[in-house]
């Protein structure tokens, strides 16, 4: 079967994020009440699996590798059936 997984990773708090910060500041000049901007990364994989399970243990492993470091970003998967 096919499984599309959504991978959303950004930093932890307490790590620098300086596109976020110029892009809160440009919002900012440009007249926008922002009071703060993250950026994150989304990962939308189209993968074969057998079962949800299964897909969620290749997305996980993905992140350990090679999407997310460890050390420094948080991920969050989201697995969805294709059809």
């Amino acid at each position: 079967m096919k499984y599309r997984a959504k991978i959303e990773v950004s930093l932890k708090p307490g790590y620098n994020d300086p596109e976020g910060e110029t892009t809160g500041r440009l919002l900012k000049e440009l007249g926008y009440p922002i009071n703060a901007v993250n950026v994150s990364k989304v990962y939308n994989l189209i993968l074969d699996a057998q079962t949800a399970e299964e897909a969620r243990e290749k997305a996980e492993e993905m992140c350990r590798r090679l999407l997310a470091n460890p050390t420094k970003d948080n991920y969050a998967i989201a697995i969805e059936e294709q059809k």
